[in-house]
């Protein structure tokens, strides 16, 4: 075995051997985890195994010990699955029962508390010994599938497949083709269909106005670790359909169940075929009066079959499908699904789903659902293996939400809801069965987040406290007087300063709102102690920028700092000067240091750093976040933004970050006029760049590309930089930027274009944050279709700040993009707040941030619109919290593993 493989094997082999008490390590097997990643990337063991091994050891000590038994079950199979290599087992099976949950909790007895809450009033059952660790060592082979009792069996294997051209030697089941290259096995006894649980009896307090669900019955932690079995337990998939399934990201039985349909085709509606309209989507029932094959151009094949109910008859067709010709005879009375279409004047069925009347109904009447699909994988086949495994296995998952929380949120049981969401009854059905899946992803979100802020919170950070009277004085020597929007967010960092906890704030504002004279304040509170501090921006443009603001703000004549106590570290610093940096932050006689990346060199090390200041801090992954805090002991971080974020975005991404918002634009700030032109008035926006540097002012034009791409769909600048110099401004200096160039080349463009040597530059999104030039009046954006609201609003944000009107024009790739939402918003408000929630609704969380936020895995389900539902979720988690806020109690044994399977494993947290 690898070293990584053999470490973690001897610390499991202990912890199992100890009862799983969480003892084999000090600290708990948690503590092991930055040690054991580093060097299991370093032996390169797959990705996905280390992030496995992370997530589920990350939340491991607030398991019950039942539940660890099953964590670590399933994670060795995954461990031997992935590990390239033999791996011994890790437990053999013992007879002592499982650890089992009560069926219901106590009813309360106080009135005034909801009773959901007030169960968790009550004592604890008395603690049942730890488990038997079984690991299911035969579970790819023998599931217990085999040995429930068979309800119902598989459907018979037929030659003909549908949809595609079934290879020679091959079988496809149900009228539905095998993928190709493969010959299905000799399918053993399907796995029969479930019953309908039965009712258990019920608190009775569900809300009278949601349907009533039976709730079904416990599931035990065997049943449930088969879950992570192979599809190859399913008969009909062996290792190069289960290889193409895996491209799917379907890798286990539990990952079929969380596959979802993409859309849905409603079949339920039943019409007699001569009151057919065309457009219509419904179901026919019919006799087949006839099939036939004939051959079409491109030496093609024609299924052509007529299909007649008594009152009427239509026509049906399939493409290259020749077997069904056989099929539709032998059936004689089948169901037909599909939209009604029109050939030479008679109404007709291309391609409907089909099957015979007195089959199941997978295909036709009833709401179908169509799911994603990848090569050599049909519609029909993946559906029919999804019902054998929603069928038996639905009833298989653990509830992991306690049942007075499934009555007090009206919410469907989880097995009910997955069986409705891949097979639902009725459209009251699908909806409730969403809205139960869609809960459970915001409910594990917010529960991480408190998990997380709690961490935090409850370190002890060193208290910088500042009087009203110092405090003032320094207000009154700036050039200008903070806005109420200002005040208040000084007032935030004050009191988080001096709380004797860790400052963990989001201060989000619109561009020219002034965070950065907020943030040098708090850095004034903090250097006046004596201690360090440092700020982060994502590039060096927007480093240098800072660097000069706060070295006036702080280290100007009189200020609390001297000059060489504020320096500036980037890529592009020279060596002698970042020695002289390291050499300062190690002695503590540098205070102040503003820097990119460069900071999280692990040579850069800090004597006291206090506080800590990240800009744009999206544009930062958690782990870069959390190397620049780990440089410090407890450190106080504020991180800020310029993009307005919508209201459930910070519910849920920034959900456990405090939030101060700057919505108030210092006076004198005008705005900015901004109109869409076609592409053929692309002149007049030429036109007012002259105009506008024949008065001394600058300009910006804005391209989607670097340069010109194979297909040439979009303009780019570096062509364009040369045809503008050499076609349309011969008599002015242009500037090249975008992100190829070399940081010297950049840092010498930008400093040419503040100081005005340059009249109209040329870039990329690089200026999208970060460049400030007051003398700028015009901001050009060619192809802006092609940018998001929250990016277009930026890019206007670059000009207006000085007192010159200034003008943002939007000109789209074609005319027809004139009418491009995103476009018009701009036109219609300055309000980035408004823009962001636009932006949120048309384009989702990862574009709207413009990477995705590591730690965080998105929802399969859930919008972020939602506010309804993530406020609704945010209250029940708050409420779980408070009760229980180490989820120690029964009812939460399996709390701990819903939240890994929506947090992104082995990234920390989102601040």
């Amino acid at each position: 075995m690898k070293p990584p493989i053999e470490k973690l094997y001897k610390f499991l082999k202990l912890e199992v051997e100890r009862g799983f008490d969480d003892r084999a390590v000090h600290g708990g097997l948690r503590t092991i985890l930055p040690s054991w990643e580093a060097e299991a990337r370093a032996a390169e063991l797959p990705n996905v195994l280390v992030q496995a091994v992370t997530a589920r050891l990350r939340d491991y000590h607030q398991l019950t010990p039942a539940s660890r038994e099953e964590i670590l079950a399933g994670l060795w199979k995954r461990v031997q699955r992935s590990a390239g290599e033999p791996v011994p087992e890790l437990i053999r099976k013992s007879e002592t029962p499982p650890e089992t949950l009560p069926a219901t909790l106590p009813e309360t007895t106080d009135p005034s508390k909801p009773a959901w809450e007030a169960a968790w009033d009550q004592p604890d059952p008395p603690a049942s010994p730890p488990a038997s660790a079984e690991m299911l060592s035969d579970v790819e082979t023998a599931p217990a599938v085999e040995t429930a009792p068979a309800v119902e069996t598989a459907p018979a294997v037929e030659t003909a497949p549908a949809g595609e051209t079934a290879p020679a030697g091959e079988t496809a089941p149900a009228g539905e083709t095998a993928p190709a290259g493969e010959t299905a096995p000799v399918p053993p006894p399907a796995p029969p269909v479930s019953p309908e649980p039965e009712t258990r009896p019920s608190s009775g307090r569900r809300a009278s106005s949601a349907k009533s669900y039976p709730i079904p019955p416990i599931v035990s932690p065997e049943e449930a670790a088969a879950l992570s079995a192979s599809l190859q337990v399913i008969s009909g998939i062996g290792p190069k359909i289960a290889e193409r399934l895996e491209g799917l990201g379907i890798h286990t039985l539990g990952d079929a169940l969380y596959f979802f349909p993409r859309r849905y085709e409603d079949y339920s509606r039943l019409e007699p075929i001569n009151r057919l309209r065309y457009g219509q989507v419904v179901t026919v029932i019919g006799t087949v009066e006839s099939a036939l094959v004939r051959p079409v151009r491109g030496g093609r094949k024609l299924v052509e079959a007529l299909i007649s109910d008594g009152s009427g008859a239509i026509r049906a067709t399939w493409f290259n499908q020749p077997w069904l010709a056989d099929q539709l005879r032998s059936a004689e009375t089948i169901s037909l699904s599909g939209k009604i279409e029109q050939y030479l004047g008679r109404l007709v069925m291309n391609g409907p789903e089909w099957e015979a009347v007195d089959s199941r109904n997978l295909h036709t009447q009833r709401i179908v659902p169509i799911y994603p699909l990848t090569g050599q994988i049909s519609q029909k086949w993946l559906r029919g293996k999804i019902k054998e495994i929603v069928d038996y296995w639905a009833g298989r998952v653990r509830e992991p939400l306690p049942e007075i929380l499934l009555e007090a949120a009206s919410l469907m049981p989880i097995s009910t809801a997955l069986r409705q969401i891949h097979y639902p009854d009725s459209d009251e059905d699908l909806r409730a069965a969403r809205h139960r899946l869609a809960f459970d992803e915001v409910f594990a979100l917010q529960l991480k987040l408190h998990l997380q802020r709690r961490e935090w919170t409850d370190r002890a950070a060193q208290r910088f406290e500042i009087s009203d009277e110092l405090l003032e004085s320094w207000l009154a020597g700036l050039p200008f007087e903070l806005t109420g929007a200002q005040q208040a967010a000084v007032s935030d960092l004050r009191v988080d300063l001096d709380s004797r906890r860790p400052m963990n704030r989001l201060l989000q504002g619109d561009v020219g709102s002034g965070k950065t004279v907020v943030a040098a304040l708090a850095l004034g509170i903090v250097v006046a102690a004596g201690a360090q501090t440092a700020v982060m921006a994502p590039t060096g443009i927007l480093a240098e920028q800072h660097y000069h603001n706060l070295k006036r703000l702080l280290a100007s004549e009189g200020g609390l700092l001297q000059p060489e106590q504020v320096r500036l570290l980037v890529g592009s610093t020279p060596e002698t000067e970042k020695a002289a940096i390291r050499e300062g932050l190690d002695s503590g006689w540098l205070k102040l240091v503003i820097g990119t990346h460069a900071l999280l060199e692990p040579n850069i090390l800090f004597r006291d750093l206090q506080m800590i200041v990240i800009d744009e801090q999206h544009r930062f992954g958690v782990r870069q976040r959390a190397v620049l805090r780990e440089k410090g002991r407890d450190t106080h971080l504020l991180v800020m933004t310029a993009t307005p974020i919508p209201r459930s975005l910070a519910l849920t991404v920034y959900g456990d970050l405090d939030l101060s918002v700057m919505d108030e634009m210092p006076p004198g700030r005008q705005e900015i006029g901004t109109y869409i032109l076609r592409p053929v008035e692309r002149e007049r926006a030429y036109t007012l760049i002259k105009r506008q540097v024949a008065s001394g002012r600058q300009s910006f034009i804005i391209y989607p590309l670097v340069e010109e791409g194979a297909n040439g769909d979009a303009m780019a600048a570096v062509e364009e930089h040369a045809r503008l110099r050499k076609e349309i401004f011969p008599n002015l200096t242009l500037g090249l930027l975008h992100g190829r160039l070399g940081g010297d080349e950049k840092e010498d463009t930008m400093r040419r274009f503040r100081d005005g040597e340059v009249d109209v530059l040329v870039s990329t999104s690089v200026v999208e944050v970060g460049v400030d030039i007051p003398n700028a009046t015009v901001m050009v954006v060619e192809g802006a279709n092609r940018f998001g609201l929250a990016q277009l609003h930026q890019f206007r944000g670059r000009i207006g700040r000085g007192a010159e009107k200034s003008y943002c024009l939007l000109i789209p790739d074609e005319d027809d993009a004139l009418e491009n939402e995103r476009l018009q918003a701009m036109v219609e408000t300055n309000d980035g707040f408004v823009l962001a929630e636009r932006d949120l609704a048309q384009r989702g969380p990862g574009e709207f941030l413009g990477v995705r936020q590591s730690g965080y895995s998105g929802l399969k389900l859930a919008s972020i619109t939602d506010v309804r539902l993530i406020e609704k979720a945010r209250r029940f988690a708050q409420e779980v919290f408070e009760r229980d806020p180490d989820l120690s109690h029964p009812d939460h044994a399996l709390l701990g593993e819903q939240i890994a399977m929506i947090w992104d494993p082995g990234e920390g947290d989102v601040s």
